[in-house]
């Protein structure tokens, strides 16, 4: 089975400071990607990160609380822009980086496509909400997890796209719990999906040698119940699963 890196954040609790990932995340690989997890510190160190791309056949980009912090997108940084997670900013960007250059197979989710997008050179909107014309982007106010990732708004998918290959044409509802959002993309990420309100919901890298998608929702929460969540991570690990195979030495006949 292929192995799908899956970034973390750094959490402080009973006085120690954690690397983790949430179980939506780990349950999605495992059961919409037919594949393993394996969870990447974040720890940012790029030779060791050239060591676990060396073992792995997908990156998974996680949705997260914290922001990228903005100096990392030519913005300075204000108190309502966190919180941040600096130590994974300086793992995740070059990780997504590598990850294209080598070919692996790339998924990036809410903070991910945020992610994505500043790892090459794009901008973000860090209060989404606060733009004209914008709706409120955020989670609705609840201790009910399934409240919260409820289906929130439509998004309109681009003709010829590659999720258009996944989803097909036309409308999908999403979920939507999210502050940050692409302002400018990156000059090799097309937008995929657009929002009602205009904000983009999913890009693709372009002249990617390898799936490279980015969604805005988070597909991982529902993926065992709602179908274009679960073709999303499907399509991601038909993917890491053809890794897989191209990695395999080729078998020279006998002679």
């Amino acid at each position: 089975m292929p192995i799908i890196a899956v970034t973390s954040d750094i959490k402080f609790n009973d006085i120690f400071e954690w690397h983790c990932a949430p179980r939506t995340f780990i349950n999605a690989v495992l059961k919409g990607a037919d594949s393993i997890p394996l969870i990447v510190p974040s720890l940012p160190d790029e030779s060791a990160l050239d060591e676990i791309l060396d073992h792995v056949d997908g990156v998974l980009l996680t949705g997260a609380r914290s922001n990228v912090y903005p100096k990392l997108y030519g913005t300075e940084p204000t108190k309502s822009h966190e919180p941040h997670d600096h130590e994974r900013d300086a793992t995740t960007l070059p990780l997504a980086r590598k990850a294209l250059e080598r070919g692996i197979p790339l998924l990036a989710i809410c903070r991910g496509i945020q992610e994505l997008n500043v790892a090459l050179g794009g901008t973000l909107s860090s209060e989404i909400q606060e733009d004209e014309g914008r709706r409120d982007h955020r989670a609705p106010e609840s201790d009910n997890n399934d409240v919260r990732f409820q289906i929130a708004h439509n998004i309109h998918i681009e003709e010829g796209s590659c999720l258009s290959d996944i989803l097909g044409t036309g409308e999908v509802p999403v979920n939507s719990l999210h502050r940050q959002a692409i302002r400018i993309p990156a000059t090799n990420l097309a937008v995929e999906a657009v929002a009602e309100d205009g904000t983009i919901e999913a890009v693709s890298v372009i002249g990617a040698k390898s799936f490279a998608l980015g969604v805005q929702w988070h597909p991982e929460y529902w993926v065992e119940s709602d179908t274009p969540s679960a073709k999303i991570f499907a399509a991601f690990g038909k993917a890491a699963h053809q890794y897989v195979r191209q990695k395999q030495p080729v078998t020279q006949a006998a002679e």
